[in-house]
């Protein structure tokens, strides 16, 4: 989920980590490396823009199978339409919702999945996203892979980034990356992945968020599922042998 910066500050722009990670007993002792060779690369990414909590919640829902730039323009039409907060979503027609969103893909099925959100805000949490966001991460993330449409990488992402709770996003780049670089199996769940993350770093939602940008930064330009440019890529001294042969 790549997004570009903002002229103005982010909602969740985290201050860029430049100190050395300690590391956790257990730790894999080449995730500090990779972190510090990105940032010394790419340097800080000012994730998430958003001007408010629920406009990168609603990011994170539209960002579901398309790109940013598709997100970004559906986000300035709900922000032309003064929708761009949970009670003008319950409120709107699903019809013009589906109308304004059209261009993020999928415009049918990510209008049912806002209304059922701010259905699941409005019942369960009392029309409060302070409140929401202030139960602690594992409840919270329970109660949000119930909500139709809300899968774990849209979750840890709401939580992360709206949230500022220290959750892992490990999506399909992050775990690219680990695979190519046999740090992680391909037969490993995305329910392993995160944990991998989360029991070898520190547990600091600034940390997450800063690591996870750049390694979808990565994953972008350079560790493509097809094609990847893995003699350019920062990443590359890391690579076993034979491991940049993928295709």
């Amino acid at each position: 989920m790549r997004a570009r910066a903002q002229p103005q500050p982010s909602y969740s722009a985290c201050t860029p980590i430049s100190r050395e990670l300690p590391r956790a007993a257990d730790a894999a002792p080449n995730l500090q490396d990779y972190y510090d060779t990105l940032v010394a690369a790419f340097g800080p990414q000012h994730w998430w823009p958003g001007r408010t909590a629920f406009e990168i919640i609603v990011g994170a829902i539209l960002t579901q199978n398309t790109s940013w730039s598709n997100v970004e323009r559906a986000l300035k039409n709900l922000r032309r339409a003064k929708l761009l907060a949970p009670g003008a979503i319950l409120a709107v027609p699903s019809r013009r919702l589906a109308a304004l969103i059209r261009c993020s893909g999928y415009f049918r099925q990510k209008t049912k999945k806002l209304k059922a959100f701010v259905r699941f805000w409005r019942t369960q949490h009392q029309g409060s996203l302070v409140k929401m966001l202030r139960i602690p991460s594992a409840t919270l993330r329970e109660q949000l892979l119930g909500v139709h449409g809300i899968g774990p990488e849209t979750a840890d992402s709401i939580l992360l980034y709206a949230g500022r709770q220290p959750v892992f996003v490990a999506d399909a780049y992050a775990r690219r990356i680990l695979e190519r670089h046999h740090l992680t199996d391909p037969k490993m769940s995305y329910e392993d992945t995160r944990q991998f993350f989360e029991r070898n770093l520190p547990p600091e939602a600034p940390l997450y968020n800063e690591f996870h940008a750049l390694l979808v930064r990565t994953g972008k330009d350079y560790c493509r599922a097809r094609n990847p440019r893995c003699e350019e890529c920062p990443l590359q001294r890391f690579l076993p042998e034979k491991a940049s042969a993928v295709s």
